[in-house]
Parts: C-alpha cells; structure tokens; sequence
C-alpha cells in the first residue's frame, strides 16, 4: 500500500507519518511506500519502508506529491482558520484551488484512491446553546468554514465521478497541540493548557463559560486513519462525517489541568479578544455525532486523559522545541 500525506510537515501530518512507520500497516494492508508533502520537505521518520519527502506549492501540486501506484491520500494542507479571515484571497487559494489541485491528480492517476479530507466544525454556525444533528445543514460563519464546506462538496462531486474514493471528518478544535501557538483562532484552547504546563503565561480571550468541541491528537490519528480503511460503500453521496468529540467547557478544562498538574490555571490570563470571540463563537459546541458511530469510529475520553496523553506523548518534545 502507497500513502501520500499532503501537509505531512504539520502537527498531524506528522503524527499519521509516526504511526504508520511504527506500525508498518494501514487497515491490515502492508505499507510499502510514504510520500510527506508540504510547503517545504517534511522530516522523514524512520521506518521499515521507503519514505519520500517533497516540498512545495499545493496549487500546483506536483506529481511527485501523489505518485503512480498511491493508494491512500491525506489531504490535511490548509490555511487555518483565523489566518484564513485575515487573508482571504490566501485561503481561497490554498484550501479550495489545492483542493481542486489534489482532485486533478487523484483524477490522472485512474485508479480511483482513498481521500482522506480534514474538514472542520467551523464549517457551522450556531450558538453556544446548540447540540446538531448528523443532517445540520452547512452555513458557515467565516471564511475558513466556507471554504471546507465548499472543498467538501468538489470532494464529494469528485468521489461521485469515480476519481476518487473520499472520507471527509469534520474534526473538532484538536488539543492539545504540541509547539508554538499557531495562527487558528482556536490555538488558544491548547494554549492555555500547554503554556501553563511549561510554566509560562498565556491569554484567554473568551469567557470561562465558552463550550468548545474538541478531541484529542490521539483520537484524533484513530480517526484519521480508520476513515483511510473503512468500508464505504453504503456512505453514499453523503461523505462527511461528523467525528464523535467531547464538548467541554474553559472552565472545565482548566480544572482539569489543576488536576493534572496543581495551580497551573494561574498562568492563564483573562484577556478579551474581539476578534478571536467572533470567530469561534459561531462554532458549534456539541454535535450528536451518530452516524459516526454506525460507522466504526471510536467514542472519546475524558478531558483529564486528553490532558494526561500531551503529558504523555509530547510535552517534552514541547519543551525541547521551546529550549525550556
């Protein structure tokens, strides 16, 4: 089995890459090549199977990116969210001409490859009252989200055609990150248990009282890679799915960080950010997430073990990047 990760050198990207060459198999099948693609070459894990780095432009995506015999796409390359309002004409370009892009080349290759799409909740609009159901219709409140929406619907289209063989995942906000804050408008959920973990101050710019669906890295890699191998046959025209996350709120997050490592949330600082608020405010806080269920993906943790696992797998790798 050939796979190719498109945004291979980002946070997920490399956490699929990791598992894969830990594993050395994908839905039972044998990898035998990865291909990691981004704006510059990713870092190789090591692995029991060639693996191949190529940097570059999405939109003119090279062959190389998605070579003959590829089997399995992740498509996670895109201009996050906050950045994507800022810039629109940026995030027009990346996640919905590279989305066409990836489309063009699956459509060359005739052999019709599995496409894995990270989508968003952003892709919604509601208030922080709501709970949608699987049949929510679509009505974005950003540009982010209307360009996922939109990227999901060519996918669709695509996979309809025969050019490919789609699984679109909706994913929740993901925390906790590992790294630096990065430019999404909801960096802030992992910020403010990351930061205060490391010892170091950081900003909260909603209330307290602000709900957020969420799940985490791991859930999130499981999720991933079962879209890859699951049967979709009986998906129909429908091809998005709405992953089984948790919702919580700030301030549960922050006990749970307590617990987790007593009075860290005194690093968190209450610091209102308009902009930021706006953003993710239209974001839905809880999905019913179902069919997701029918489907074979697995429920989620508790958030005290979403904050036990960046404990676990990443917080020294954190440190270390960050020279603390």
């Amino acid at each position: 089995m050939k796979i190719s990760i498109l945004g291979g050198g980002g946070f997920l990207g490399r956490k699929i890459a990791a598992k894969l060459a830990k594993d050395g198999t994908l839905g039972g099948h044998k990898v035998t090549a990865l291909t990691l693609f981004d704006m510059v070459e990713p870092p190789k894990p090591e692995a029991p199977f060639p693996v191949t780095s190529v940097g570059g432009d999405v939109v003119n995506l090279p062959d190389a990116a998605i070579p003959e015999g590829t089997d399995v796409v992740f498509h996670l390359a895109a201009v996050v969210s906050a950045q994507a309002e800022a810039d629109y004409d940026l995030g027009r370009r990346v996640n919905i001409r590279g989305t066409d892009a990836v489309i063009d080349r699956c459509r060359a290759l005739g052999t019709r490859p599995r496409v894995v799409f990270t989508s968003s909740v952003a892709s919604f609009s509601t208030n922080q009252n709501s709970i949608l159901p699987d049949n929510t219709r679509q009505i974005p409140g950003n540009s982010y989200g209307a360009q996922k929406a939109a990227a999901e619907l060519i996918l669709a289209d695509a996979s309809r055609r025969g050019f490919l063989d789609v699984v679109t995942l909706r994913l929740p906000t993901v925390i906790v990150r590992p790294g630096r804050p990065n430019k999404a408008a909801s960096s802030f959920f992992s910020g403010i248990v990351r930061e205060p973990l490391l010892g170091l101050d950081t900003e909260l710019p909603v209330p307290d009282d602000f709900a957020v669906w969420v799940c985490s890295p791991r859930r999130a890699v499981d999720w991933l890679m079962h879209a890859a191998s699951m049967d979709t046959s009986k998906m129909g025209l429908d091809r998005s799915i709405d992953p089984p996350g948790i919702s919580t709120t700030v301030a549960h997050l922050l006990q749970a960080l307590d617990e987790v490592s007593p009075g860290a949330s005194s690093h968190v600082k209450r610091v209102a950010d308009e902009t930021i608020a706006a953003i993710v405010s239209t974001w839905p806080p809880a999905f019913e997430a179902l069919h997701a269920r029918t489907l074979g993906f697995s429920a989620h943790e508790p958030v005290l073990e979403v904050i036990q696992a960046f404990v676990e797998d990443d917080l020294a790798a954190t440190k270390a990047d960050r020279k603390l």
